[in-house]
């Protein structure tokens, strides 16, 4: 797994603002922390997502909440290589045949989740033109959908931790009112440990669930780019166009500095 730089940056410095802030006015840094308050945050954020999905969903979302910090798969660099390699199969096709192709490629080097091996195994099925097209298409919604579900799962989670932070206050309200005893003077504690359980709501909301939410939108959108692109090229290989040609159609959505000039032409 790689780390992402900016998101590892940005993480420290959401936290380094409140940490400072904390720092330039008190001494009293423990009152910041609260076990109860950050259990019942967590737990109520937990239980809402149970609640709303099943427990797989739920179990992928805490894994895309650690791989907040890391990088996206796909990038300029592997979108030129996946390119690369479909200019490779265009060229064992233009040189041999479909079936040298076939001979060529290990399919066991591709999971059910890598779209150009799914594309490679329509290609040898003998889908061709608008058809292979469709397939692929349907096979590209497929895959966005069903890997977005994480993100639906972490904006509940996001909606649902501020709220369980205010009832965590007004339960921690209740509490201090009624062990005041005519008191006045236990307002104050009282109400700064009712209000930690908001903070704690809205810290993890707002740093940690709709990030990873938001990274988990941006990885896809990354993965289904790159998905359209092979879409192109893969009907245009089966539609037995020269690799020239493919090369020029795939270089139309790659970027000047990742851009083909290897093919052979005439």
């Amino acid at each position: 797994m790689r780390i992402s730089m900016t998101a590892l940056m940005g993480f420290f410095l959401g936290l380094g603002l409140f940490a400072l802030a904390v720092y330039l006015n008190t001494d009293n840094y423990l009152m910041f922390f609260s076990l109860s308050s950050l259990l019942m945050v967590l737990g109520g954020t937990l239980a809402a997502a149970m609640i709303s999905y099943d427990g797989r969903s739920v179990l992928q979302a805490v894994k895309e909440i650690v791989a907040t910090l890391s990088s996206a798969k796909v990038d300029l660099r592997t979108l030129y290589e996946d390119v690369g390699v479909l200019i490779d199969w265009s060229k064992i096709v233009r040189r041999e045949s479909l079936k040298k192709l076939e001979n060529s490629v290990a399919l066991s080097s591709y999971d059910d989740k890598n779209f150009l091996g799914q594309s490679f195994v329509y290609l040898l099925s003998g889908y061709r033109g608008d058809k292979l097209r469709l397939l692929l298409n349907h096979t590209r919604n497929s895959i966005y959908e069903r890997n977005m579900i994480p993100s639906k799962v972490l904006m509940t989670m996001a909606s649902a931790a501020p709220a369980f932070g205010m009832i965590g206050t007004l339960v921690g309200l209740i509490i201090m009112l009624n062990n005041m005893n005519g008191d006045p003077s236990k307002i104050g504690s009282g109400l700064a440990v009712a209000l930690l359980t908001t903070l704690y709501g809205v810290l993890m909301a707002q740093l940690i669930f709709k990030p990873a939410a938001r990274k988990v939108e941006h990885k896809q959108d990354l993965e289904a780019y790159r998905n359209q692109v092979l879409t192109e090229g893969v009907v245009l290989l089966s539609e037995g166009v020269a690799p020239s040609r493919i090369e020029d159609s795939m270089n139309a959505f790659l970027e000047p500095n990742f851009q083909f000039k290897r093919a052979e032409r005439g």
